[in-house]
């Protein structure tokens, strides 16, 4: 009695973990947000690329104005000041 229990369990457990694989194999949804992450890469790669130079030069202005903020921060004139 209690192995032919076992056994409809283990059937059970068969055809469970059959239909759940089926459903794995015919779901497409993660492979559309893969390809969509792709060409979002793609596409921020080209921007980069034809606006270099405008990101560059944003780039060195951020980088001057906190050098400068931080020599100022140094050397006491900065804002918070005595």
């Amino acid at each position: 009695m209690a192995q032919r229990m076992m056994m409809q369990q283990i059937m059970l457990f068969g055809s469970m973990a059959k239909r759940k694989l089926g459903e794995l194999f015919s779901d497409e949804r993660g492979e559309v947000n893969i390809v969509a992450i792709v060409v979002l890469i793609g596409i921020a790669v080209l921007l980069a690329l034809f606006f270099k130079e405008q990101i560059q030069g944003l780039l060195e202005s951020l980088f001057n104005a906190i050098r400068g903020n931080a020599v100022d921060a140094v050397n006491g004139g900065g804002a918070g000041g005595e």
